[in-house]
């Protein structure tokens, strides 16, 4: 991981952690965990929200009024719009998204879940979905949320991480690992 990186995950946890701490503390994870889905909503969705988040040129009152106005569109509790404006402020808006996977983390960690981010060659059934939570849940002993993105470049199968753990089953890296063993034989 780059230095810059680094510091950015620092300062994202950072937030992150004071947010949290201030919602529990205030028996409000509930709403925490409404804002945090909409917020992630909002800047997924919206190629402006994620200028606003990242742009230099724009000054920090600028951003805080825009982050002032998203809060209250979007209904946001105090607890994050204040932190949100307080980001503005002090040109750390860019760590947003970073802060947001964070929260989420917390918050299924505080409810006894562990995410798992799948990347599928193509859109998996419920069936399928219920199979592979149920078999996570067994090697875990937690409850498993799916976090499921398709990507067809991976041909067939699928690519699941839950923490630092990751099961490769796609076809690409089979046909991966075969060009690299056919390249040790010549």
């Amino acid at each position: 991981m780059s230095e810059n990186a680094s510091i950015s995950t620092g300062i994202a946890e950072r937030y992150a952690q004071a947010v949290f701490d201030l919602s529990r503390d205030g028996g409000d994870l509930k709403k925490l965990e409404a804002d945090v889905t909409a917020l992630d909503e909002a800047v997924r969705a919206s190629s402006d929200l994620r200028d606003v988040l990242s742009s230099p040129v724009l000054t920090r009152d600028d951003q805080a009024r825009a982050m002032g106005a998203v809060a209250e569109k979007l209904g946001l509790g105090d607890t994050l719009a204040n932190t949100l404006r307080l980001m503005a402020a002090k040109r750390r808006l860019f760590v947003v998204p970073a802060m947001i996977a964070q929260l989420k983390d917390m918050l299924a960690d505080e409810r006894g879940e562990v995410t798992a981010q799948v990347r599928a060659a193509k859109a998996l059934t419920n069936a399928q979905t219920d199979a592979l939570a149920a078999a996570l849940k067994q090697s875990t002993g937690k409850d498993v949320r799916l976090d499921v993105t398709v990507d067809e470049g991976l041909i067939g199968g699928l690519v699941v991480r839950l923490g630092s753990q990751m099961i490769d089953t796609s076809i690409r890296a089979k046909l991966n690992a075969l060009q690299n063993t056919m390249k040790e034989v010549r």
